[in-house]
């Protein structure tokens, strides 16, 4: 029997959840792992209800299919398409069809973070070629890349996740159970191609008439600190060996460098602003350089420069980094993740040199001066950091969950190129099961994985850093407080203060009211976990209606993607936030609008499509 302080705690736990899930202190498995420990100590939830979700299918389904998106990249299939797609575009608006409709296309059949991943490095070559912002084409990558996911079962995990719960759930439509011999009231490979592609094709269009306009352009020359306020805050120690020591600023040629400004010196006892020309440089002096990525490269090349949070020749250092012999080392791009456990430490306590035998050069924060100490700065969600880093950086830790890699300079090892077309040939056979159904899709996205690694495309251990585990532990945990909030009745509750609110509107307003909901959900935490816990709130209130729930469950698996106004709404905005030099309101200038519109066209398509109002 259900007591009745437990919705009331249930319900609770839910909204401190996304509260701290929305401050981004601390990462979204450790958050919805301790809430679900709560129900479990509580009594809410039995053990066997707690742990269900780790052993549904979908999770193994989204881990293999990572493996399949992995192969993708280390045979260089995803770079192969991408040369080809890209081209030498002429102009601008040519840049932006020529990345989001392939774009968009490859998103449907492989994860959205690996093409995400693929296409940024190549992206500020395109825009440098033809002479206009890369902020102009950043953007559109992740929001084509989120607009392809939504048109197939594999397009996204979240889909893959709804596509399950649907299954177990035992629903009725149109008085016919819904299950896997029944795709058509469940989800067949195509089943959300119906709203989704037209949703696709008008997001596309939204891109392609309003990028121009509505994106901001981030390239102006570096002349004075303004124009370097959104570049990269670089601190480089003086040491004794440096032929600069003795010098002046300017004999030093470091007055005008192209694209960097030295914004002050750090020494001991002093900070010197708004630096003379003429002002000597002394040994252990800190020189904070504000500018472009390739200057700060450059920097790098100078003898006794170093980065200001390696420690001095004469103190103790980790024996297994010597922060000294640097020959082999390489410069990489990432950006901090919202779930990242640096989220809130400084450099220094950060530890990033001991976990990861990389040395933090030089933070971009984007529309903010960053000021004080580098080692001093607090890590932010969206916070780029260029490390210094042994080859093959990228490849050990891209899926640490801390950070998104966006950028290595030196590739660490030849690509499997004469694999590409194996795995391509893969996927190609993955697509062709789930779209006649030979197998339920946890097999064949096993199949698919287990030929990638037989085959070579991918190694063991490629395949094991290719999974994103945290996302398998947020979506495990979420499985687990949807059924807190089934069995506690809380679902029923929302569902019944929903229906009160808007059945005034009817049906199309309740449908309009769900698909909101999540995006808000969506915008403060996960979108796999928004997606699960609003999937009984969506059923709830669909059988109270006796309204055909089909609609209500492609509602919130659309609006578990398509949530464009906030760099955190889904991990590929953020992932473009630093190289797109972006700002949170840039999201909502351009993001905002293309949200409410997917809705719209979503709210109107679903109930034709599916039936039922």
């Amino acid at each position: 029997m259900i007591e009745a302080w437990e919705p009331i705690l249930t319900g609770v736990l839910i909204l401190l959840m996304v509260g701290t899930l929305a401050m981004g202190r601390f990462g979204a498995d450790i958050i919805m792992m301790g809430c679900l420990l709560v129900l479990l100590l509580t009594g809410i939830l039995e053990p066997e209800e707690a742990i269900a979700g780790f052993a549904n299918q979908a999770v193994i389904t989204v881990a293999m299919l990572y493996i399949v998106a992995t192969a993708m990249r280390e045979t260089g299939a995803m770079a192969r398409i991408t040369s080809i797609v890209l081209g030498r575009p002429k102009t601008e608006r040519s840049a932006q069809m020529k990345l989001s409709i392939p774009v968009a296309i490859m998103s449907a059949f492989i994860n959205n973070t690996p093409i995400v991943a693929m296409f940024l490095p190549t992206l500020s070559t395109v825009a440098r070629r033809c002479s206009f912002s890369p902020s102009k084409l950043y953007m559109p990558l992740s929001f084509a890349s989120i607009l392809g996911g939504v048109c197939t079962l594999i397009g996204t995990s979240t889909n893959v996740v709804i596509a399950k719960l649907l299954i177990d759930s035992d629903l009725t439509a149109n008085g016919l159970p819904v299950s896997e011999s029944n795709p058509a009231l469940g989800f067949g490979m195509f089943t959300l191609a119906k709203v989704g592609l037209p949703i696709a094709i008008i997001g596309l269009i939204y891109i392609l008439v309003f990028g121009r306009k509505l994106l901001p352009d981030r390239i102006s020359p570096i002349q004075d600190a303004e124009d370097h306020e959104e570049g990269y805050h670089a601190a480089l120690r003086v040491e004794t060996n440096s032929p600069i020591v003795g010098k002046t600023v300017e004999d030093a040629d470091l007055r005008d460098l192209p694209g960097l400004f030295l914004a002050r010196i750090e020494r001991e006892h002093a900070t010197l602003g708004a630096v003379s020309p003429q002002e000597t440089i002394n040994a252990g002096d800190v020189l904070v350089f504000v500018g472009q990525i390739d200057s700060v490269v450059d920097l790098q090349q100078i003898k006794g420069l170093v980065p200001s949070t390696l420690p001095h020749s004469d103190e103790s250092i980790d024996e297994t980094i010597d922060p000294h012999y640097r020959p082999n080392l390489c410069i990489s791009e990432a950006v901090i993740s919202n779930n990242s456990s640096l989220v809130g430490l400084t450099i220094k306590e950060s530890g990033i040199r001991t976990r990861y035998g990389a040395v933090v050069v030089a933070v971009r924060r984007q529309g903010q001066r960053l000021t004080g100490k580098l080692g001093e700065i607090r890590l932010r969600s969206g916070d780029t950091l260029l490390l210094e880093a042994p080859p093959g950086f990228g490849d050990r830790f891209m899926t640490s969950g801390d950070f998104y890699l966006v950028n290595e300079r030196i590739t660490p090892a030849a690509l499997r190129h004469d694999r590409a077309w194996i795995a391509l040939a893969v996927l190609a056979v993955l697509v062709v099961i789930l779209s006649f159904g030979f197998l339920d899709p946890m097999t064949a996205a096993m199949f698919a994985a287990g030929l990638m690694v037989l085959t070579r495309c991918c190694t063991g251990p490629q395949a094991r850093r290719g999974v994103d585990f945290q996302i398998l532990v947020v979506i495990g945990a979420a499985f687990g407080i949807g059924t807190a909030m089934t069995k506690t009745g809380l679902a029923s509750d929302i569902a019944i203060t929903i229906t009160s609110a808007v059945s005034a509107m009817g049906p199309w307003g309740l449908l309009a009211a769900v698909y909101a909901l999540t995006s808000i959900f969506t915008a403060t935490m996960t979108n796999n976990a928004a997606a699960v816990l609003m999937f009984p709130i969506a059923v709830a209130v669909a059988a109270q209606q006796e309204l055909n729930p089909m609609p209500f469950i492609v509602a919130i698996t659309v609006a578990a993607s398509c949530e464009f106004s906030t760099p955190i709404g889904y991990q590929t905005n953020l992932m473009v936030m630093g190289p797109g030099g972006y700002k949170w309101t840039d999201y909502t200038k351009f993001g905002g609008p293309l949200t409410i519109l997917c809705g719209a066209v979503c709210v109107v398509l679903a109930p034709i499509v599916f039936g039922g109002f």
